[in-house]
């Protein structure tokens, strides 16, 4: 029996078109956030209703995660079409993240030059510009004219999508520097492309580290960065728009760090409650056994306390203003290294500036605390707790300055000496300090 296909009702119709008017009245980047928050069924039926063009503008917005999430619930067909209409790097970034098998069998499914490219990209190491870099570029020859060279633009098959920074190579595909579209435009159409090169020329290798690269970009207020390979042969450009999206990853990464956490390596309400438990779980035992040596030291000086039982009430005091003024003179300092304001041969410079900078603050919280303590408490516990204070804030900023800069040097993130460990490490030397100190003062009666 022949299967009787069901007319959509009218309302039907009425519902889709006002979808249809309700989407086309969003713009694409409010449409890229809604999306992930709808079911799947919701997700595939809205992006079904889209124009071709604005689709993919809204699936390039998507983070990998929810891509692949909106790849579950469309059928082959377009999936084909989204995949065949991406940049080569954006789709390199996607199937990086997909299941082997999944990724292997879309790539299957290119055509032989996409397969060539998003193959060559995959092949760099995923820390490196050239995995970030698009393979899809216009470039000129030195010795064309500006005509000619408008004319070649003009007359191709595939425009990329970026052409207002265009490199500029000889007869070997060497890198000569770059031209912008502006200039080219604007200038006679007999003078000779080489003339056109800008004056000041920036460029990375494939493994440059992708940060640097990012970080360059961002500097140099460039639209776009060549990429050549060993040789100096222009293989690739990283665009602004893939740079910001790789300095956006690293400020993520160092303000989980900064936090005691793992960085998630998803969106926040795409990651479960056992994702979200493990990338803070293991900061939080290494914190918890660094806070054993505080306890150690309270251990040790428990005479002290026994004896002068006021010294206790400020321990927490005394100790929090020591892990806070480190950690605030470790984030200072973390962020310049990471924008590149300071380096490791900076770190007299560095530490002598911020012992100084403690140094005052030490001295304005001793000025304010110390007479208040010394009329509660009387002279001797106000004249301890004045000079800790002023010992342990110069400590603290010197600690948390340093340490950065050192595990930079020796290969580590310098976000994993931030400012929980900072902290955790302050509050021991500061007892310490503060028990040396009370023990100075009020000698005898202390050890008595």
């Amino acid at each position: 029996m022949a299967q009787v296909i069901q007319p959509i009702s009218p309302a039907a119709v009425d519902e889709l078109a006002a979808l249809r008017l309700e989407l086309a009245d969003t713009s694409t980047v409010v449409l890229a956030e809604e999306l992930p928050r709808m079911d799947l069924a919701e997700q595939a039926l809205r992006f079904r209703l889209l124009p071709k063009d604005r689709a993919l503008a809204v699936f390039e917005e998507l983070d990998t995660v929810h891509q692949q999430e909106l790849i579950d619930g469309l059928k082959t067909d377009t999936v084909r079409e989204l995949l065949d209409s991406m940049e080569a790097d954006d789709r390199a970034k996607l199937f990086d993240e997909m299941p082997a098998k999944v990724a292997t069998r879309f790539q299957s499914q290119l055509n032989a030059a996409d397969r060539r490219t998003t193959a060559q990209l995959l092949g760099y190491d995923p820390e490196s510009a050239g995995r970030i870099m698009t393979p899809d570029f216009v470039s000129l020859r030195a010795s064309m004219t500006a005509a000619a060279a408008i004319e070649r633009i003009r007359h191709l098959r595939e425009r990329p999508r970026h052409l207002d920074v265009l490199p500029v190579t000889d007869g070997h595909r060497k890198l000569l520097g770059t031209v912008t579209l502006a200039d080219l435009v604007s200038a006679d159409p007999d003078t000779l492309v080489n003339h056109l090169i800008a004056d000041e020329h920036y460029q990375v290798s494939t493994d440059t580290d992708q940060e640097h690269a990012a970080r360059l970009i961002q500097e140099a207020n460039l639209n776009a960065l060549s990429v050549v390979d060993h040789e100096d042969r222009l293989v690739g450009l990283i665009t602004w728009d893939d740079a910001m999206e790789v300095l956006e990853a690293e400020d993520t990464e160092d303000a989980a760090r900064a936090g005691a956490a793992e960085p998630l390596e998803r969106p926040y309400l795409s990651a479960g409650v056992f994702m979200l438990a493990r990338s803070r779980a293991v900061w939080l035992l290494i914190l918890a056994v660094s806070a054993s040596l505080t306890v150690t030291v309270l251990n040790y000086y428990e005479s002290y306390l026994a004896n002068v039982t006021v010294l206790a009430v400020f321990v927490s005091l005394l100790t929090g203003t020591g892990g806070n003024s480190g950690s605030q003179a470790s984030v200072t300092i973390i962020r310049a290294m990471a924008v590149g304001e300071v380096r490791f041969s900076d770190a007299f410079k560095i530490t002598w500036r911020e012992s100084r900078v403690g140094f005052l603050l030490g001295a304005m919280l001793a000025l304010v605390g110390g007479p208040i303590v010394a009329l509660v408490y009387g002279p001797d516990i106000g004249l301890i707790i004045a000079v800790t204070l002023l010992v342990i804030c110069t400590w603290s900023t010197f600690v948390g300055s340093l340490l950065p800069l050192v595990a930079k040097k020796v290969g580590i993130d310098p976000a994993l000496v931030s400012a929980p460990m900072v902290s955790t490490l302050c509050d021991a030397t500061g007892l310490l300090i503060y028990f040396s100190i009370a023990a100075l003062v009020l000698g005898p009666a202390l050890t008595g």
